[in-house]
């Protein structure tokens, strides 16, 4: 993520209304209604991402959940009237609540997200998301760091993230039972 942009010169506040209108081949997520403009992933980004797309997916297959990647809208906190001015493009999620799914979006809290650290994300951004997955009720969420080549784990229990960070091995997946990601199955894809 690049950083905060104006869509619209007169506008410092933006709506997923707002949001909807806009026609742009560039990629946004809206945080408290600031607009911020997604850079473009690196390769060993979207090597993680697929490898990851592909462990979930084959689970999953036959099985009431779903995987998702990115780009698509997830709206943690939806209003009817599109007045909800936090919308997010996690790089991974799960959804095990059908419901939840509209034409374009996630419309509520998926069951996890995994977001894939990028050199332009910053400290700042990482904090607010976590805030905004844990205060939405997200029950796991994951933020892999392809540069320390580590993945802290954060599952909600009791209103609060209980945490971890995985090097080496597998990481058992608490909101899908019998699943574990190998970890070194998407490092040793990717060659520093």
């Amino acid at each position: 993520m690049s950083g905060p942009v104006s869509v619209e010169a007169e506008k410092t506040h933006y709506t997923y209304a707002d949001y909807l209108e806009w026609e742009t081949d560039k990629r946004y997520e809206l945080m408290d209604g600031e607009a911020y403009m997604m850079a473009s992933p690196s390769v060993i980004h979207q090597r993680i991402s697929m490898s990851l797309t592909v462990q979930f997916g084959s689970f999953l297959l036959g099985k009431p959940c779903e995987v998702f990647a990115a780009p698509l809208d997830v709206r943690l906190f939806p209003r009817e009237d599109h007045s909800d001015d936090t919308v997010l493009q996690p790089d991974l999620f799960v959804v095990c609540d059908k419901t939840k799914l509209s034409k374009g979006s996630c419309d509520g809290a998926p069951d996890l997200v995994i977001e894939i650290v990028s050199p332009s994300n910053t400290v700042k951004e990482i904090l607010k998301k976590f805030n905004y997955y844990l205060d939405a009720g997200v029950r796991e969420y994951w933020i892999v760091d392809p540069d320390n080549k580590t993945v802290q784990v954060h599952i909600l229990k009791d209103g609060h993230y209980v945490s971890g960070i995985y090097k080496t091995g597998a990481i058992p997946v608490s909101i899908l039972p019998g699943l574990e990601i190998a970890i070194t199955s998407f490092w040793e894809e990717n060659p520093a």
